[in-house]
């Protein structure tokens, strides 16, 4: 097995690409993808041996503290995807299209597409929705950049689907997903992400789809499964949505190291001699001779 935590040449020559999460699926590998946001994030995800690292709009509320996804701009979007471009060497880096970086043309989603490979070293882009997005897709696609789909909840329309809530429940909304699921293949997705619908209902896109299918709240037939940075290891506050597992509270940790920090300052404890520079007892004899 490859030692992800190095940076071997072997390391290099072991980048996935879109082909390669084909091949995965053809294989019955399940892949791994989660979002990061900075370059500590991508680079750990990295090491792990995350297959895809996706740096998603979801960043409006983990990293800029917002209501929703659709705040986030094209601008704080390529920040965070260069930031985590310098961590990500073997994963597949996918960009999150924000809101309104898609929806108006398909010159502009194309344009905007480019930006994230051009400027911020992004492998690939995720849009959200069919429809529409199908001709945006294509578009992208015929600029040479590889797309990833995405059915079901969608946040970017949230307020249009009834809130954040899963979708796919009836069999109209189920057999619409699956013919959405067909659309975005045939217009040139790599791969197509599933948020919170029925799992019989991703199931059946997963064994009808050629490319991957990557659930979050989707259950565990589809190829693969995405989580948030911020829900997997415990750094979300408030409520989770139920297909959340936890993998760690690091949120405690933190909140517990720096608690401990503010002690230690307010008691004198930090910082102690192991913490401070010294000079030779010479130089410090002219030092006090001087400001004398």
């Amino acid at each position: 097995m490859p030692n992800y935590a190095t940076d071997s040449p072997a390391l290099e020559a072991a980048k996935v690409t879109p082909a390669e999460l084909v091949r995965m699926k053809d294989r019955g590998e399940k892949i791994a993808m989660v979002t990061a946001y900075d370059a500590p994030s991508g680079r750990l995800a990295d090491r792990a041996g995350v297959d895809c690292v996706l740096v998603g709009d979801s960043a409006a509320m983990t990293m800029f503290g917002r209501d929703s996804t659709v705040s986030v701009t094209m601008e704080e979007m390529l920040l965070l995807t260069r930031a985590v471009r310098s961590g990500v060497r073997r994963a597949l880096l996918i960009a999150d299209m924000p809101f309104g970086s898609f929806q108006v043309s398909d010159v502009a989603a194309a344009e905007h597409a480019i930006q994230f490979v051009k400027d911020a070293g992004a492998d690939a882009v995720k849009l959200e929705g069919a429809g529409t997005s199908t001709r945006r897709i294509a578009a992208i696609v015929g600029a040479g950049i590889p797309v990833i789909g995405h059915l079901g909840l969608t946040p970017q329309s949230a307020t249009l689907l009834g809130g954040l809530k899963a979708q796919g429940r009836t069999a109209e909304q189920a057999e619409r997903m699956c013919r959405d699921a067909v659309a975005l293949e045939e217009a040139g997705c790599c791969a197509i992400v599933l948020e919170a619908i029925p799992e019989p209902v991703a199931r059946r896109i997963s064994r009808a789809a050629r490319v991957p299918t990557i659930g979050i709240g989707a259950g565990a037939a589809c190829d693969g499964q995405v989580l948030v940075w911020h829900d997997l290891l415990g750094l979300s506050d408030g409520h989770v949505a139920r297909f959340v597992k936890r993998y760690a509270a690091l949120g405690d940790e933190i909140l517990s190291a720096l608690q401990n920090y503010v002690s230690d300052v307010r008691g004198s404890r930090f910082p102690d001699a192991s913490h401070t520079y010294k000079m030779p007892q010479s130089e410090l004899d002219l030092f006090e001779d001087h400001v004398q």
